[in-house]
């Protein structure tokens, strides 16, 4: 099951100190963030607090992707509410998207809600 209160990953973490946090890089500083307010963090709003680090301060930034299986096919998880999923189709194959019945997103990619009782095999996978 993935990690991270509850939530799918999806999206860029950076280790600074002994803690993982969610990030984004920003040239040579990364942002770092956390739910709550801690020391050095500031409120961008409510839930979601921020703290810019320079680069070589953290000792490593990574992505971090949950898949899944759902109908036999390859997923990435994008959210999850209330009970569903949102997916997005990693098989490439338009014709079995179709037959999924989900939506083109952009060009070739496709996306849609999945009841997360029908889904399988959530792992995260870190890049």
């Amino acid at each position: 099951m993935a990690a991270g209160r509850g939530m799918m990953r999806d999206g860029f973490v950076a280790q600074w100190g002994d803690v993982e946090y969610e990030a984004s890089p920003d040239g040579d500083n990364i942002r770092l963030y956390r739910p709550d307010s801690a020391e050095g963090f500031e409120e961008v709003r409510p839930g979601r607090h921020r703290r810019i680090v320079p680069a070589d301060e953290c000792g490593g930034i990574g992505y971090v992707r949950t898949t899944c299986r759902w109908r036999q096919q390859p997923f990435i998880i994008l959210a999850e509410h209330e009970g569903w999923l949102r997916v997005e189709y990693t098989g490439g194959l338009a014709f079995v998207a179709a037959e999924l019945g989900l939506e083109e997103f952009d060009f070739g990619v496709y996306q849609g809600w999945a009841p997360r009782t029908e889904v399988i095999d959530i792992r995260e996978q870190h890049a």
